[in-house]
């Protein structure tokens, strides 16, 4: 498997006194370490550093790890303008972009954010698919775009990608219309199942969609994105993991982790959890680190690298 890593972007992990310019000393720690990515997580409702910028920061100091957004929103920017920047971080890092988006979800982290960016809540996915389509289109050089939510002509030539059709797009999701779209449409599967037994039902309907496309299931990424806590032993991960769910997403962990993947506890602990994920087909996993400073951050860092031999 390959095994990246959830940048600590959000205010809430660098803690009350952190510096986020260290997070390009932890970016490069983590690749140093032997991670296979860096994912940046996307949204307007807390402070955090915007995610193309966190990416465009990385590429030029960074060399072989994978630069992910997971998952990139893609209603909060234009969509010409968006597909301008994916293609020069693409073009900056030397072909090593990934493209995990999303459409939002109801509740906090999505209708307000439509909202804000004055975009309809309605037919979002339709929105998300088109858009994602006028991207590729763009990459590909193409100068016009003709669609349900984008009718453009006369597009000048945009910034070519290093790679030719631009950087592999993978869909977050896990409801059968995000597993249909996947398989139809994208490159990867970047979902966060609580559990792997649904992770393995998902990933098979995303292959029989693919197959109904005409398209090889191997050519779509079974990526997988889990919170993770090294530990003592499961109840001091999991008090710690309690902690920040609640700094996070004000809730606590038994909530959390009824809609979200999480695995803590000792190192064997966390290793037999993502074993599971693996069994189920996952072969990129994000872990997102349960530590609210950036000290912490890196010791997670650090406990989680020393297990890398044992699962990639």
């Amino acid at each position: 498997m390959d095994i990246g890593v959830l940048l600590p972007t959000g205010k809430a992990q660098w803690g009350t006194t952190g510096d986020p310019r260290e997070l390009i000393a932890f970016a490069r720690e983590a690749e140093e370490s032997g991670y296979s990515s860096l994912f940046a997580n996307d949204s307007l409702l807390s402070p955090r550093i915007e995610t193309l910028t966190m990416l465009a920061a990385l590429a030029p100091v960074t060399e072989r790890v994978t630069l992910g957004t997971g998952a990139l929103l893609p209603f909060l920017r234009r969509p010409v303008q968006a597909a301008q920047a994916l293609a020069s971080i693409d073009l900056l890092s030397g072909g090593r972009l990934a493209v995990a988006v999303g459409a939002g979800f109801p509740g906090r982290f999505g209708r307000p954010l439509y909202e804000l960016s004055e975009v309809p809540w309605a037919r979002r996915f339709a929105r998300l698919d088109e858009t994602v389509a006028l991207w590729r289109a763009l990459w590909n050089g193409e100068t016009s775009f003709h669609g349900e939510f984008h009718d453009l002509a006369a597009i000048p030539a945009a910034t070519a990608p290093f790679r030719p059709g631009g950087p592999p797009v993978w869909l977050g999701g896990a409801t059968p219309a995000a597993l249909a779209r996947t398989g139809r449409l994208y490159d990867g599967w970047l979902p966060y199942p609580p559990d792997p037994a649904d992770y393995r039902s998902g990933l098979a309907e995303v292959h029989r969609a693919a197959a109904d496309a005409g398209r090889r299931a191997a050519d779509i990424t079974p990526a997988l994105f889990i919170s993770v806590r090294i530990d003592e032993n499961v109840a001091d991960g999991r008090e710690a993991m309690d902690a920040y769910a609640h700094a996070n997403y004000g809730m606590p962990l038994a909530e959390l982790e009824k809609i979200q993947a999480v695995v803590t506890g000792a190192p064997e602990d966390v290793l037999a959890g993502l074993a599971r994920y693996r069994d189920a087909g996952a072969r990129h996993i994000v872990a997102r680190l349960g530590a609210l400073d950036l000290p912490s951050q890196r010791e997670q860092l650090r406990r989680f690298a020393a297990l890398l031999p044992e699962l990639t």
